[in-house]
C-alpha cells in the first residue's frame, strides 16, 4: 500500500491530489502527511524555481519554523521569524547553509517546503554590489566552513562548539567580511515571562538560566540597518 501510494503520488497533480488527499484523509490517514509533505514540496520547488534569477550568493533567508522551540522564540523575540540561513548556488541548484542538527547545506526548496505555509523572506546587504565580489564570497564562504557538521546549539551559547542558525550567519559574516549583522543581546534582553517560553527555558537550563550570554536572535538580524527585503513569499 505505501509503495502504491508513492506512485501515485508522483503521477497525479492539479485536482486529482485534492480528491486523493480527501480520500486518504477519511480512509488512510496515515499516509494523508504523506501527501501534505509532497504538496508541500512540490509548491516550494516552483517558488524556489520562480525566485531563481533574483537571487545572489550571499542572500539572507528567513522563514517560521515548524520546530518545537520556534513557538517559544517567537514569543520571547516578538517576531515572527524563528529560523534562517545563508544562500548559496552549488553548481545550477541553490542551497540554504544553515544551523539545524547539524549545521549543513539543504537544497533551497527543501528548506522552504519546512517553513509555515512555505513563507519566507530574503535579505541582502544594501551594498552587495561592491560588498559582494568573488573574493569577498570566497571568504564568506570560507569563514562557514570550520563550522560545517557542528551540532545544533540548543542552550544558545556563544562558543563554536555548538551553533545555533542567527549565530552562525552572524559570525559567517563578521570572520568572512567584517560585517556585523543586528544587535548582539543577552537572554536577559528578551522577554521571558510567557508560560512557552518558560517551559522551554526550564527545559533546557533547570534553574540556572545564564542570563548573561550573549544572543543573536534572528529578529536582530532581520532588522539590521544593513539589509534591504529582496523578496517576501
Amino acid at each position: 500500500m505505501g509503495r502504491f501510494f508513492e506512485v501515485l503520488l508522483r503521477t497525479r497533480i492539479g485536482v486529482a491530489i485534492v480528491t486523493l488527499g480527501v480520500f486518504l484523509s477519511v480512509c488512510a490517514p496515515a499516509a494523508y502527511p504523506r501527501l501534505l509533505r509532497f504538496q508541500s514540496h512540490r509548491a516550494a520547488e516552483a517558488t524556489t524555481a520562480q525566485i531563481a534569477p533574483q537571487l545572489r550568493d550571499g542572500d539572507l533567508i528567513f522563514h517560521t519554523s515548524q520546530s518545537a522551540q520556534s513557538r517559544a522564540i517567537q514569543l520571547a523575540t516578538h517576531s515572527a521569524w524563528s529560523h534562517c540561513g545563508i544562500v548559496y548556488k552549488e553548481g545550477e541548484n541553490w542551497q540554504v547553509f544553515e544551523a539545524v542538527q547539524p549545521v549543513k547545506r539543504t537544497p533551497l526548496a527543501d528548506w522552504v517546503a519546512r517553513g509555515q505555509g512555505g513563507h519566507f523572506v530574503t535579505k541582502r546587504l544594501g551594498d552587495a554590489a561592491t560588498a559582494l565580489t568573488p573574493a569577498a564570497l570566497a571568504r564568506l564562504k570560507a569563514a562557514g566552513q570550520p563550522l560545517l557538521g557542528h551540532k545544533y546549539d540548543l542552550y544558545f551559547g556563544w562558543s563554536d562548539d555548538r551553533i545555533y542558525c542567527s549565530e552562525l550567519i552572524w559570525k559567517v559574516y563578521e570572520r568572512g567580511l567584517g560585517r556585523q549583522l543586528g544587535q548582539l543581546q543577552h537572554l536577559r534582553d528578551f522577554d521571558l515571562n510567557h508560560p512557552a517560553v518558560q517551559a522551554k527555558l526550564r527545559e533546557r537550563y533547570g534553574d540556572s538560566l545564564p542570563l548573561n550570554e550573549t544572543v543573536i536572535s534572528p529578529v536582530s538580524l532581520f532588522n539590521s540597518p544593513e539589509l534591504v527585503t529582496v523578496l517576501r513569499r
